[in-house]
């Protein structure tokens, strides 16, 4: 890497890369190969077995994940009381993905059903702690009429 290139330029243009704290690396590691496809780059780890940094792949997305290290504020959703963070993952088969989920060892927060903004999309809980929205994109919908949508929702009491 020269001087003038960044890591996001290292990484295809990536320049958010979520970086998750887990209590159990190597085993989230293996969930998310099970569950989403996630194919491992590397990891680094500790003589006593804790992983300091690995880097995953899910499709064309980076992220990294690591153990807990408290110590340098780093703990995992359980340690706090639960993440508010959702990722988003496109697939092809929203239905499809949600039972690999499962098979994996999540649990659905929401069934795949069709939304409003246009995608079939359910949604995980990784056991690890965060939550994954497996959407399935069906038609394109304009914000406007995401909005329409949305309202028409709001008064029916749907939402």
């Amino acid at each position: 890497m020269d001087a003038k290139q960044t890591k996001a330029d290292r990484n295809g243009g990536l320049t958010v890369q979520p970086h998750l704290t887990v209590h159990d690396a190597k085993a989230a590691i293996d969930f998310y190969v099970k569950a989403f496809g996630a194919v491992e780059q590397f990891r680094l780890v500790e003589p006593s077995g804790r992983v300091g940094h690995a880097e995953i792949t899910i499709g064309n997305s980076l992220l990294m994940v690591n153990d807990e290290y408290p110590d340098f504020g780093a703990r995992c959703p359980a340690a706090i009381g639960g993440s508010p963070v959702a990722f988003r993952i496109e697939v092809a088969d929203a239905d499809a993905a949600v039972e690999r989920a499962v098979k994996a060892g999540a649990t659905v927060v929401r069934p795949v059903q069709d939304e409003f903004y246009g995608d079939r999309m359910g949604m995980v809980a990784c056991p690890f702690g965060y939550r994954w929205s497996l959407a399935q994109p069906k038609e394109v919908v304009s914000p406007a009429d995401m909005q329409k949508r949305w309202t028409k929702m709001l008064e029916n009491g749907q939402a």
